[in-house]
């Protein structure tokens, strides 16, 4: 068994700044143990986003902060602490902080799904 707490966990820059929009955007890794899942927290600045992307599974996010959108090709949404939001696998989407907000959302995903990037 392991607890953790969400405010200790280290905050370390986003490994593929070409994927998102801003400098701002954090990640608080929660589950390294996994061999199926990957858990982690992401904090987007004011504004910041990832890019259109697509995952070969299912995703699902948590939103734990602030307010935030969920977009697909065809339809935006606001989505803010407390929403549960699930993505099909093969969606194309993005999701990220709106601009007068902070948002930090726990993603859970298979560890070896394929993230295929739509947005350059």
């Amino acid at each position: 068994m392991k607890v953790l707490s969400i405010d200790k966990l280290e905050k370390k820059p986003f490994d593929y700044p070409d994927f998102v929009t801003g400098p701002g955007v954090t990640v608080q890794e929660l589950v390294s143990e996994s061999k199926d899942f990957n858990i982690n927290i992401v904090n987007f600045g004011k504004g910041e986003r990832n890019k259109f992307h697509s995952h070969d599974s299912e995703q699902y996010l948590v939103i734990t902060r602030g307010k935030g959108i969920i977009a697909t090709e065809t339809e935006q949404q606001e989505i803010k602490a407390g929403d549960i939001v699930f993505i099909p696998a093969d969606e194309i989407h993005w999701h990220g902080a709106a601009p007068d907000s902070e948002m930090s959302h726990i993603y859970i995903n298979l560890r070896h799904e394929k993230l295929t990037q739509h947005e350059k």
